[in-house]
């Protein structure tokens, strides 16, 4: 399929050709950071849950699907290094807060305390948080699919094919606990509600929105915020809860490079060993 490389032009892209034009390498390159920033930082706040999950299959689980959106991030940072922003290593471990393109619903604590101090984290924010996310990974990597850049198409299509057992696992315990009774439903109600709150910054595609559109990398923003209601309903409607209405960004948008401490925090963490040694495999 081919996409406009730019007004009045339609055709694919790949490495060979994408700096012939430098918009589209520049809105190319702002998808990318999201993409890359987002599986990055939830792969680490899945990992610090590594020992502590409730059960010990769920545990392992767990640990695998971290260990999948890790390389996914390690995908697009790869992708990024192909167009000469750098080495995926030093992106990933060595920029500033301020320069991470991630909705800040990802970089969230998972509770108080730190993973060798006291962690009292919230297993029902997780669930939310995780199943949300993956249920929209599902959507943006099929939009993905169709992109004008080929190797971006590519990536998506071997990202898909983990997405399906991501989602199923996230789905049994949303399920579960959404339909239990007492102290479970109250935690999954209010976890749903802390991740309403900041939902919309993971769906907006930023400031070059119209741009990626219009360059054919991935279909328009309100269009796919169309797709992502419907199947999000559907998630409501199989627990027999209502739908939240219009998701919020309450924190600021990520995509701007708005932060939170939460996020200085974590990449404190992350980059102590790479800091050390910045020729360590991650």
């Amino acid at each position: 399929m081919k996409r406009k490389l730019c007004h009045g032009e339609e055709t694919s892209v790949d490495r060979q050709n994408v700096n012939e034009n430098n918009e589209y390498k520049s809105v190319l390159i702002e998808l990318l950071y999201q993409l890359a920033d987002d599986d990055f930082i939830l792969a680490y706040r899945g990992s610090e849950w590594l020992g502590l999950v409730p059960h010990i299959e769920a545990d392992i689980a767990y640990a695998s699907i971290n260990q999948d959106t890790m390389g996914h991030a390690v995908m697009y940072y790869e992708l990024l290094e192909s167009l000469d922003e750098g080495l995926a290593d030093e992106l990933a471990h060595s920029r500033k807060s301020a320069e991470r393109k991630n909705a800040i619903l990802l970089e969230m604590a998972n509770g108080t305390g730190t993973y060798l101090e006291k962690p009292k984290y919230d297993w029902a924010f997780t669930v939310v948080r995780h199943y949300f996310y993956d249920t929209y990974k599902k959507l943006k990597l099929e939009a993905l699919k169709q992109s004008s850049y080929e190797p971006l198409s590519h990536a998506a299509m071997k990202m898909k094919m983990e997405q399906y057992y991501h989602i199923m696992h996230w789905k049994v315990w949303f399920n579960q606990l959404c339909l239990s009774k007492g102290e479970g439903r109250t935690r999954m109600h209010a976890a749903i509600q802390r991740v309403w709150d900041e939902m919309e910054g993971l769906l907006t595609y930023g400031p070059k929105s119209k741009l990626m559109s219009e360059f054919g990398l991935i279909e328009e923003e309100s269009l796919f915020k169309q797709r992502w209601e419907v199947e999000m309903r559907k998630v409501f409607e199989e627990v027999s809860l209502p739908y939240p209405g219009e998701p919020q960004m309450k924190k600021g948008n990520g995509r701007d490079g708005y932060h939170t401490e939460d996020l200085n925090q974590a990449l404190s963490t992350l980059s102590e060993v790479y800091e050390l040694d910045p020729q360590a495999s991650w």
